[in-house]
C-alpha cells in the first residue's frame, strides 16, 4: 500500500451523519459501548471515526470512507452520557475491521486515502448556483433560514453544511463525503436538491437517487 497511512481507530457507525475535515458535529453520546468508547479516546489520541453503516441493525456491514473526528468539547453528564463536538480531522478509507476486546468495533483505516487539504474556492458561477438552489430547497422544506447568513460562508462550510444538513437518503450522503473535490461536491449537493424538490412527494418525502 504504497502512499499508506494505516491506523487503528475506534468507529462510530450513525446513519445520515456526515463529518468532513474542517467541520463540526455535535452528538449525544448515551449507549453504553459508546460511553467506553468516548472514555478510551479521551485516554488516547482524543479522535474517533465517524462511518455510515450500508443498513440498519447491530454490526451491519459498514461502507468503506468515514472521516476521522478529534473531540474538541465534551460535557460528562451525572448518568455517564456524554455530549461532544467533533471537528473533522481527515477522511479514510476502510482497510478491514479489528478483532478486538471492546464493546466498540475498532478498523484499519488508511488516512492518506484522500487529499484533505483546503480546497481551492468554487467559480462564482458555482457559488451562485448552490446559493439559488438553496434558498429553492430551504422554501420547499419550509425553513427559516438567515440567508445573509449563509452567504457570508466560505464555499467549503457551505456546501459541507448542506450536505450534512440536508434529508438525503445514506446513499446519497455517501456519494457526497467520497466526492474527491470540492466542486464535485457541490455539484452533487446542487443536483440532490434539485432532484429532491423536484421529485414526487416533495422536498420533505424519501427519496433515492439510483
Amino acid at each position: 500500500m504504497m502512499g499508506a497511512e494505516p491506523a487503528r481507530i475506534p468507529i462510530f457507525p450513525l446513519a445520515g451523519a456526515l463529518l468532513f475535515p474542517r467541520a463540526q458535529m455535535p452528538l449525544h453520546i448515551f449507549e453504553e459501548r459508546y460511553r467506553e468508547m468516548i472514555r478510551d479516546a479521551v485516554d488516547r489520541s482524543g479522535e474517533i471515526g465517524m462511518i455510515q453503516p450500508v443498513h440498519d441493525g447491530d454490526n451491519a456491514p459498514l461502507h468503506k470512507v468515514g472521516c476521522l473526528g478529534a473531540i474538541i468539547g465534551m460535557e460528562e453528564l451525572d448518568d455517564g452520557r456524554f455530549n461532544i463536538i467533533l471537528e473533522g480531522v481527515k477522511r479514510f478509507r476502510w482497510i478491514r475491521e479489528a478483532e478486538v476486546d471492546t464493546l466498540y468495533r475498532q478498523a484499519d483505516v488508511d488516512l492518506a486515502a484522500f487529499d484533505d487539504s483546503e480546497p481551492s474556492a468554487l467559480s462564482a458561477a458555482m457559488r451562485s448556483e448552490v446559493e439559488r438552489e438553496a434558498r429553492a430547497f430551504g422554501e420547499a422544506l419550509e425553513l427559516e433560514v438567515d440567508w445573509d447568513q449563509v452567504s457570508r460562508l466560505d464555499d467549503e462550510t457551505l456546501v459541507n453544511a448542506i450536505a450534512q444538513v440536508s434529508p438525503f437518503d445514506i446513499g446519497a450522503k455517501q456519494a457526497l463525503l467520497e466526492e474527491k473535490t470540492l466542486g464535485g461536491r457541490a455539484e452533487l449537493v446542487t443536483q440532490l436538491m434539485h432532484f429532491q424538490r423536484m421529485a414526487p412527494g416533495g422536498a420533505a418525502a424519501d427519496q433515492t437517487l439510483q
